[in-house]
């Protein structure tokens, strides 16, 4: 299928397709909304499979790369749903790394997210991309089955998941004890939670168009945070402010980019929303961050 750009579509479309990607409106729901743009002979099936993600396209570093390893490993969640599973990818050389936890958008771990990790193990770090699906058969290779599953796990078990893999992924031998996490839009949400949750444990964190941790929560951050926002993202951009403004009033150091007219989701090279050169400008400037920080 040839590759569409988000300026392709009209706003009011995409804003229909985040809700639907995040469970604000059923599929029916959905269909019914962009049946008003299907005019010219393209039909609304047509329009729905051209906005679905396309995990051709998110192969940018192959699996069998000769500058790196990688497998699964699962990881023991006591507090959480028991267990996690998650894609482990690291450099081929060395003995020691700084790690980087990935976490996904809400759809579990799919291709683009263990092409992520193999990014990082490219540019020198330990990356493990755990899957919230764990506890109901993981990511189905399907990302409508994938939100509906996700949206059967228990959320704060879940929590307690991550945070069961970030500390595992921290006391590995391998790793050198500086940890970092990165994560989309559900798993931006899931760093700023986890600044929160591991305290000093944590040493870098960069939420792409996630939601803010709670306001009262922010004495408890104490690593660097790098925020990755989209323009037209107006949902997650609201809370801004007020997040910012409570960091600075406790002395936490942060950065944060908001790339104007991109979509909620542009760093996802799958989907349409996919913007290439807000995509690259994020993520070298979330690598120096993590380089800045971690190594």
């Amino acid at each position: 299928m040839e590759r569409k750009t988000a300026d392709e579509y009209p706003q009011e479309l995409l804003d229909l397709f985040h809700e639907y990607q995040h469970g604000d409106m059923d599929r029916r729901e959905f269909m019914n909304g962009i049946g008003k743009f299907a005019v010219g002979g393209l039909t609304v099936a047509a329009i729905f499979e051209s906005l679905k993600p396309n995990y051709a396209w998110a192969q940018t570093i192959k699996p069998d790369d000769p500058e790196i390893k990688v497998g699964y490993e699962t990881v023991q969640s006591p507090e959480g749903n028991g267990s996690i599973k998650g894609y482990l990818a690291r450099p081929a050389k060395g003995k020691k790394f700084p790690s980087v936890l990935v976490i996904h958008e809400n759809r579990g771990l799919n291709p683009y997210i263990e092409d992520v990790a193999r990014r990082l193990a490219k540019a020198g770090f330990m990356a493990f991309a755990p899957d919230g699906l764990t506890s109901v058969g993981g990511y189905p290779g399907d990302d409508q089955k994938g939100g509906q599953l996700f949206r059967q796990v228990d959320g704060r078990k879940m929590t307690e998941d991550f945070v069961a893999a970030a500390r595992w992924l921290k006391a590995r031998p391998d790793s050198t004890g500086k940890l970092g996490a990165v994560g989309f839009c559900f798993g931006g949400g899931m760093v700023n939670q986890l600044a929160v949750r591991l305290g000093k444990d944590l040493n870098a964190g960069v939420p792409f168009y996630g939601n803010q941790a709670g306001i009262a929560d922010v004495p408890k951050i104490q690593a660097p945070l790098m925020f990755q926002y989209a323009g037209n993202d107006q949902r997650i951009n609201a809370n801004i402010a007020a997040y910012e403004a409570a960091l600075k009033e406790h002395n936490k150091k942060f950065e944060s980019f908001i790339y104007e007219g991109k979509q909620h989701g542009f760093h996802n090279d799958t989907t349409p929303r996919y913007d290439a050169e807000a995509a690259k400008l994020a993520w070298d400037r979330t690598i120096e961050f993590f380089k800045k920080n971690l190594k």
